[in-house]
């Protein structure tokens, strides 16, 4: 099999796990949480917890010679040794905006090869919005409802998805619901803007994946699980994930902790 084909094996995994563990989130969200707060003052939840034994246990399966680096298990203080491939997840993505209900949260796994994202998806189970892709010109994005019997066939077919030039008249920006700051807003300035999307988690990847806006930058500190799975959607659309002085945002960084410097996503 070429790494295309592997990668495109694997990835169908991802998805089939993505939805199990939206499943499991989506039965919290609907029964209500209360959320517990970790070391750095985030929020954490049954959910996130849940979510991330079902994909771990399912990675373990799948692929068990290659480890895999989780949110709540890395806050624990569980962090494997790495090496050129590792797996990276985020259980539930946006842990804020799953506890106020709006919709906003994902699940994250992505795969990584020499520091790089190689395959990724990007699940928001309350929105049935399934982003992925293991390659240039392998970006896809499906309607699935968490409450499928078959994760692969979904609610429809699978669409090609892929970045879009600018329109001339200005930019549509993605921009974090409950990060966005002064120095975000200052580097806003340099471009020519039309419209903001307020959106929480890695939908923000999606949203420039399929076209639908153009940029996203972050100021912010995140970890390294909040932007592979998305980094690799839309590196497979034809996008970019650079930090911001163009050099590439690599992960597999212990040095610092597997946080990213500041960074912007970029579609066409």
């Amino acid at each position: 099999m070429s790494q295309v084909s592997d990668l495109a094996a694997l990835t169908a995994e991802l998805r089939r796990l993505s939805v199990e563990a939206g499943a499991m989130i989506m039965s919290h969200y609907e029964s209500g949480l209360e959320a517990a707060r970790k070391e750095d003052d985030s929020p954490v939840t049954a959910a996130d917890h849940d979510a991330e034994h079902i994909i771990l246990d399912g990675l373990h399966r799948i692929a068990p010679d290659i480890p895999a680096v989780s949110e709540e298990q890395a806050a624990a203080g569980h962090i494997p040794e790495i090496g050129r491939r590792f797996f990276l997840v985020d259980p539930l993505d946006g842990t804020k905006e799953f506890l106020r209900k709006n919709g906003e949260f994902t699940v994250n796994i992505a795969l990584i090869e020499n520091r790089t994202p190689v395959a990724g998806v990007v699940y928001a189970p309350a929105r049935e919005r399934l982003f992925y892709g293991y390659g240039p010109g392998e970006a896809y994005e499906q309607t699935v409802s968490p409450y499928t019997n078959d994760a692969i066939v979904g609610s429809s077919p699978p669409r090609h998805i892929a970045v879009r030039k600018p329109a001339a008249d200005g930019l549509i920006v993605a921009v974090s619901r409950t990060h966005r700051d002064h120095k975000t807003d200052e580097y806003l300035n340099l471009y020519r803007v039309k419209e903001f999307l307020v959106v929480g988690s890695s939908l923000k990847f999606g949203l420039i994946a399929a076209g639908e806006a153009d940029l996203y930058p972050r100021h912010g500190r995140t970890m390294e699980w909040d932007t592979a799975a998305g980094h690799a959607v839309l590196a497979s659309a034809g996008g970019s994930v650079t930090q911001l002085d163009g050099a590439p945002l690599l992960y597999g960084k212990t040095e610092r902790g597997l946080d990213n410097p500041f960074f912007v996503a970029r579609g066409g």
